[in-house]
C-alpha cells in the first residue's frame, strides 16, 4: 500500500447516481402511460431506489474516509442526501399507486412525471459537466432545472383545481393529492441540486 491512500472520484459516483435517478424517471413515464402491471413495475422502480441507496451510502462511507475533497465536504453530502431524496419521492408515488390500487393515471400525474424525467435528465447533464469543470454549462442546466420546476409547480396547482372540480369521490381525490404533492416535492428537490451545484460553481469558477 501506497503512503497516501488513491484519490476518490466522488464526481464518477454522483454521475452514477444522477443516472440512476433518470432510470426511475423513465421507468416512472412509462408506468404512468401504461398503467399495466403495477406490481411489477413497482417493483423495478423499488430496485432502482435500493441501487440509489447503495450509492448514496457509497459516498457517505468515502467521505468519512477522505481527508482531502474536489468540492466542500459539506456541498457533497448536501448534493448525495438531495440526490436520496427525490428518488425517495419518485418511490414513493409509485408506491401509493400500488397501496391505493388506482386503476388509471391521470392526465396531470402523466405530464408531471414527464416534466420529472425530464428534469432529472438535466440534472445529470449539469453534475456530469460539474465533473468535467465546464461551469457555465452546468449553470445553465441550472438555469433549465429552475424553468422545469416553475412549471410542475403551475401544473400542480392546476391538478388540484381540476381535482377538486371535477372528482365526486372524496377518497379518489385524497389519493391523487398526495401522488401529485409527491411528484411536485421530487421537483423541490431537483431545484434544491440546482441550487447546490449552482454555490458549487460560484465557489470553484
Amino acid at each position: 500500500m501506497g503512503l497516501f491512500p488513491k484519490e476518490i472520484d466522488f464526481f464518477e459516483i454522483f454521475d452514477r447516481a444522477a443516472l440512476n435517478l433518470t432510470k426511475a424517471g423513465v421507468l416512472l413515464v412509462a408506468l404512468m402511460e401504461k398503467f399495466d402491471r403495477l406490481e411489477e413495475r413497482s417493483k423495478e422502480i423499488y430496485e432502482v431506489e435500493q441501487e440509489g441507496d447503495i450509492l448514496t451510502h457509497e459516498i457517505m462511507k468515502k467521505l468519512n474516509k477522505t481527508f482531502i475533497t474536489p468540492i466542500d465536504r459539506e456541498d457533497l453530502y448536501a448534493l448525495a442526501s438531495r440526490l436520496d431524496d427525490i428518488l425517495d419521492l419518485i418511490w414513493g408515488a409509485v408506491d401509493r399507486l400500488v397501496v391505493f390500487k388506482l386503476t388509471e393515471a391521470t392526465n396531470e400525474a402523466i405530464a408531471m412525471s414527464k416534466d420529472v424525467l425530464a428534469t432529472t435528465e438535466v440534472l445529470h447533464k449539469a453534475i456530469h459537466k460539474l465533473k468535467e469543470k465546464q461551469y457555465t454549462h452546468v449553470q445553465e442546466y441550472c438555469i433549465e432545472i429552475n424553468r422545469l420546476e416553475n412549471r410542475i409547480d403551475r401544473d400542480f396547482r392546476d391538478a388540484l383545481g381540476k381535482l377538486f372540480e371535477e372528482i365526486k369521490d372524496p377518497i379518489l381525490i385524497i389519493k391523487w393529492k398526495e401522488i401529485y404533492e409527491h411528484l411536485e416535492d421530487a421537483s423541490d428537490k431537483c431545484e434544491d441540486v440546482a441550487n447546490i451545484l449552482e454555490a458549487i460553481v460560484l465557489k470553484h469558477a
